[in-house]
């Protein structure tokens, strides 16, 4: 037992500081020394930033506060206590100096709402092993920000209050995201969400350098957002007066969000989806509550703009215009995914609407779509839509527009023909809702809509598989979605974290490690397993991956082990 136990000991010493970061760096070089940080530790500014952005002082506040109390014991057997005889000999690292090549010296919030191509998140590290000063160079604050987040996640504790670092010198090179747009999803329709519980998203995406809150705000089920030209929507479609985010609640969330390097990108779906707004404005709305609801929507309640009206077309880009508007970021989403026929066929209304335009379906869809969309380009936006308005309907989508692919990854390629810029969301790769079993009441053989997607599932995704060469620059990136259904916040921290993870790393690193070989499960999960105890440390509820003993013993619960 003693020899084994040494063995582990030593294996551990062999394991690179790169076990803890996630998403690892595209460049990185690592040694096999220890560090420790002086009691005096600071983190300081370059003398030529004489007017530092508040955000960035607050990132920095955060990071000397995580190196303080994050308290995490390294992932090994005896949790790190065979590394005190090289602890106390180790050096002290002083301070950490942050030096921004610019002139123009942003706010983090200003940078992280560019569009996402003109957004420059690359950044350097060094860490000595001699004590001397580690170094962040960046060009912008939010390559900082990034610095600064995998700065903290290179620290442990020895269980005795010494904060230390294993694996210096460490040296990063200009490293940047492989892919501009890296995000996730939060459903607040089925499921109301606080503004702190959102919030809490927002500063764990940060720790992962997700950089993009798709934030899907209304559905059928209930319409949260208050809007000031429109109050009586979210008055009557929410679930109660409580459960409304009022625009301060808005703008508070998108500031909190553009604080830590994270765009908003605010869902107004439609014309499907969007029973809740029924109760305010009947006279837009075909099927309302339509019964069975199978025959009109793909889950209750059933009701759909009427698209064909000019009336109703009018209130939709009013509508959007006046929350698109008031937000900054330069995506705007109208949806447009799973339009019930079947409704339209049966409202006399929108029937007498094609029949006095002598119009089809498809053409007042079109029509419908160019109103909403026309508008947010004159905000200076791009439309975001989900993959049905590009696939299955007849709508002329300028090159400026982004589909999200969501149905399957198999229709990339037919979206890609279009040359129309992607994100990926497929379900059979990114959904964090499956799996739970069906929601339908009365349905006691119903199961679950689509099965589990574990993070190994995930990680294994090829961004650019069935593309050509000419068709890579299509790819923004992709995210993960939580569909609420059967997610409220008691159950919220589990279901995302450390799954929606994943995608952090495939959209940040790309398809090879720092070494060149390719991104690998048996390579991930001891750096999934390190950053998933760091969450929990900082008191996210992220649910475990494997038992502990396999956690501390990397790689020995593997299926070939």
């Amino acid at each position: 037992m003693e020899l084994l136990y040494a063995l582990f000991i030593c294996l551990s010493l062999l394991v690179s500081t790169a076990k803890g970061l996630w998403p690892i760096p595209r460049n990185l070089e690592t040694g096999n020394s220890f560090i420790k940080l002086h009691n005096s530790f600071k983190i300081s500014l370059d003398g030529n930033i004489s007017r530092p952005p508040q955000d960035l002082l607050d990132a920095i506040e955060r990071t000397m506060s995580f190196l303080r109390n994050d308290k995490l014991q390294r992932l090994v057997v005896g949790r790190g206590a065979a590394d005190r005889g090289a602890i106390g000999s180790a050096s002290a690292l002083q301070k950490l100096l942050i030096s921004i090549n610019s002139d123009d010296i942003k706010p983090i919030g200003e940078e992280a709402v560019k569009d996402v191509l003109q957004r420059n998140e690359a950044y350097s590290l060094s860490v000595p092993a001699d004590g001397g000063g580690a170094v962040i160079r960046a060009e912008t604050t939010l390559g900082v920000l990034r610095g600064l987040t995998t700065f903290s996640q290179l620290w442990y504790d020895d269980g005795q209050g010494v904060t230390y670092a294993f694996g210096v010198p460490v040296n990063i090179e200009n490293d940047s995201p492989a892919f501009p747009y890296r995000g996730f999803m939060l459903d607040t329709s089925r499921h109301f969400f606080k503004v702190d519980d959102i919030k809490r998203m927002l500063d764990v995406m940060s720790w992962v350098k997700l950089n993009m809150f798709h934030w899907h705000a209304v559905d059928s089920q209930s319409f949260p957002i208050s809007i000031a030209e429109f109050p009586e929507v979210a008055a009557k479609g929410a679930y109660s007066s409580q459960e409304t985010y009022s625009t301060d609640n808005i703008q508070d969330i998108v500031s909190y969000a553009a604080a830590r390097g994270i765009d908003v990108l605010l869902e107004i779906d439609t014309p499907g989806h969007t029973a809740a707004i029924a109760d305010s404005h009947p006279e837009h709305m075909a099927c309302p509550f339509g019964s069975p609801w199978r025959t009109f929507a793909g889950e209750p309640p059933a009701g759909q703009l009427r698209l064909a009206s000019a009336e109703t077309t009018n209130f939709t880009t009013s509508l959007i215009t006046a929350i698109a508007k008031t937000l900054p970021s330069k995506f705007f989403s109208t949806g447009g995914d799973e339009i019930n026929l079947n409704c339209y066929a049966n409202d006399s209304a929108t029937q007498a609407d094609l029949q006095r335009t002598g119009r089809t379906l498809e053409q007042a869809l079109n029509d419908f779509t160019q109103s909403t969309h026309g508008a947010l380009r004159t905000l200076g936006k791009f439309p975001v839509v989900w993959e049905e308005m590009a696939l299955e309907h007849e709508v002329d989508l300028h090159n400026d527009t982004v589909v999200m692919v969501w149905i399957s990854s198999q229709h990339v390629a037919a979206v890609a023909a279009q040359n129309l810029r992607i994100v990926h969301a497929a379900s059979d790769f990114f959904y964090l809702d499956c799996g739970a079993g069906g929601w339908i009441g009365n349905n006691p053989n119903g199961g679950s809509s689509c099965a589990f997607r574990s993070w190994q599932q995930t990680y294994t995704f090829d961004p650019f598989a069935n593309l050509t060469q000419e068709q890579h620059s299509l790819i923004l990136g992709g995210q993960q979605l939580m569909w609420t259904e059967q997610t409220s916040p008691e159950n919220l921290d589990p279901i995302v974290w450390p799954r929606a993870a994943t995608s952090a790393e495939i959209f940040w690193t790309g398809a090879t490690l720092p070494d060149g070989s390719p991104r690998n499960v048996a390579s991930a999960l001891p750096r999934l397993h390190d950053i998933r105890y760091r969450m929990v440390q900082r008191g996210i509820n992220a649910i475990a991956l494997q038992p502990e003993w396999c956690a501390l013993r990397p790689n020995t619960c593997d299926v070939n082990a």
